[in-house]
């Protein structure tokens, strides 16, 4: 499976590590993560 991410609009897919928590990851990264509140559209 694969989401977009919200803050860079990119693709990311199901990782590992997000098996139990699939369903509460929203960022690909944890740079969108923080970047989330700046309203930046990062590159």
């Amino acid at each position: 499976p694969s989401k977009i991410c919200p803050v860079c609009q990119r693709p990311f897919v199901w990782r590992k590590k997000w098996e139990k928590n699939w369903a509460e990851v929203k960022y690909c990264s944890k740079r969108c993560s923080s970047a989330r509140s700046r309203h930046s559209t990062a590159k």
